[in-house]
């Protein structure tokens, strides 16, 4: 039995799902529309483990999930 806890990641990434409805928008996605994203993004439960293997091998960070509104407002700034 693994001891690696499960979390969520979104494929495709959270981060590229927003950016995508942001410029689709032409302006600043508020919190509802961030967490509608995210509540109808596709998502697979891995291992921690293979979170950070998919992370390192895509070359950029997500935000989680869990909070999203928050991460997204400081990823957006540089995406």
């Amino acid at each position: 039995m693994s001891t690696d806890p499960l979390c969520l990641v979104c494929i495709p990434a959270l981060v590229v799902l927003l950016k995508a409805a942001e410029h689709r928008k032409g302006s600043p996605l508020n919190e509802a529309e961030v967490l509608e994203i995210r509540d109808n993004a596709t998502c697979i439960a891995v291992p921690v483990s293979a979170a950070f293997a998919m992370e390192e091998e895509r070359g950029y960070p997500d935000i989680a999930p869990e909070n999203c509104w928050s991460e997204w407002q400081q990823a957006r700034l540089s995406v």
